[in-house]
């Protein structure tokens, strides 16, 4: 069993109107040495048992069909194997 942990953020250069508005937030409510703030996404996804070459290869092909756009998006992962224990 894998457990991949997936980020996905916004390009530099692309406009993040989730991350003004999180920012502005943080500076009304007196945080005011925050200097920008970005909205991403976070997802944890298990994979059933495959080598880890065919695992990290399907978690890529996942992020750039489906959980990412990669026209505005970036992603990296982190791929863990989990103990037998943990699987559902």
């Amino acid at each position: 069993m894998w457990l991949a942990r997936i980020r996905v953020m916004l390009k530099k250069g692309v406009l993040d109107p989730q991350g003004k508005a999180v920012l502005g937030a943080l500076q009304t409510q007196g945080y005011k040495r925050v200097q920008e703030v970005r909205v991403g996404k976070y997802l944890e996804v298990r994979l059933h048992s495959m080598g880890r070459i065919e695992a990290e290869a399907e978690v890529e092909e996942m992020c750039r069909r489906l959980l990412s756009n990669p026209v505005i998006e970036e992603f990296s992962f982190e791929l863990d194997e989990l103990p037998e224990s943990a699987e559902r």
